[in-house]
């Protein structure tokens, strides 16, 4: 069993950066690829980040890529989604889920996730 807690998220005005956090318990947060997800109202949830248990593998969904930066620290047990030039379109509830394996074809599949965290609200203004 893994429990997710995510923060930092918050109102911020359009092209500013914000930096989430997503706390997970359990001694063994290190052997869990990490991933982001997010849900805007009305849209189905959907993928941002995931990384590897070492942290060396890392992959972005093309909306956020270049502007977006997830990384771990698992002596902390936490993961992190750098978002920077955030635009409106960024706006959603964010996610953080845990999953075994890193598998090309599903790490942007959350039903591929086994643990979710309850999200924190990212808004950006326009």
């Amino acid at each position: 069993q893994v429990q997710l807690v995510e923060s930092g998220g918050g109102l911020v005005q359009a092209g500013g950066s914000l930096r989430l956090s997503c706390a997970a318990s359990g001694h063994t947060f290190s052997s869990y690829v990490m991933g982001w997800f997010r849900q805007a109202p009305g849209k189905e949830r959907e993928f941002v980040a995931v990384i590897s248990w070492s942290g060396g593998n890392t992959y972005y969904a093309d909306s956020v890529k270049g502007r977006c930066t997830i990384s771990r620290d698992n002596a902390k047990n936490t993961v992190y989604l750098q978002m920077n030039s955030l635009k409106p379109e960024d706006t959603a509830v964010y996610y953080c889920a845990a999953k075994r394996a890193y598998d090309g074809s599903r790490n942007a599949n959350s039903g591929a996730y086994d643990y979710w965290g309850q999200g924190t609200q990212v808004t950006v203004s326009s």
